[in-house]
């Protein structure tokens, strides 16, 4: 992954001098400053900022999959998908099982490891969806499912009913599904780990 070093008197400067050059738009830059020095009589002041393009970022993360897969013992293929929005890292391997783990385990730990190594790498967060065998799609069907199956029994009886433990991600899937309901409505309860959402009947 190529990293881009520019100054300027304020930040804002540097930044230009970096799109100038990399000819590119800032929201496709990921962008941290490194130094600050102020002016003073003698001397002027500086900023220096380190630039890292986005495709660059998408691109190493593929490509640090495929060696983390391999070093783990994996024989896996990596589908890149979604480039232009939060890209998408889908896996085929030859045992999709225990990659996924069970509940989706080790998936999230893969994901969670990823995301701390590029993290480290340019200094921020960086939104990316690592998938296998469009496991969590599946996952997020049944989750999609259950909540309308539960949210009909809620509506009929109007006695309100509570899934099991859900993480936020999980818990904003049931939100979503639901949001447009006339007749039930959901909030999350709890603290995490135990957090899960309620389905209400709503009042006539």
């Amino acid at each position: 992954m190529e990293k881009h070093n520019y100054t300027g008197k304020t930040k804002e400067e540097a930044i230009i001098n970096a799109k100038e050059d990399l000819q590119e738009v800032e929201e496709n830059l990921i962008i941290k400053e490194i130094s600050s020095q102020k002016g003073g009589l003698f001397k002027s002041s500086k900023v220096e900022i380190e630039v890292v393009e986005k495709r660059e970022v998408v691109k190493y993360i593929k490509e640090y999959l495929i060696k983390l897969l391999k070093d783990l013992g994996f024989n896996a293929q990596v589908e890149l998908k979604n480039k232009e929005e939060v890209p998408s890292y889908m896996i085929y391997s030859d045992n999709d099982a225990l990659l996924i783990g069970k509940n989706g385990k080790n998936l999230k730990a893969l994901s969670f490891y990823i995301g701390l190594h590029i993290n480290k790498m340019i200094g921020k967060n960086f939104k990316f969806v690592i998938d296998v065998n469009e496991y969590n799609k599946k996952h997020e069907k049944r989750i999609e499912s259950l909540a309308k199956k539960v949210a009909k029994e809620v509506a009929n009886t109007k006695i309100e009913a509570k899934l099991d433990y859900m993480n936020s991600y999980e818990r904003r899937i049931v939100h979503n599904a639901l949001t447009n309901n006339k007749k039930v409505y959901t909030e999350s309860e709890g603290e995490e780990p135990h957090r899960c959402v309620v389905i209400k009947p709503k009042e006539d």
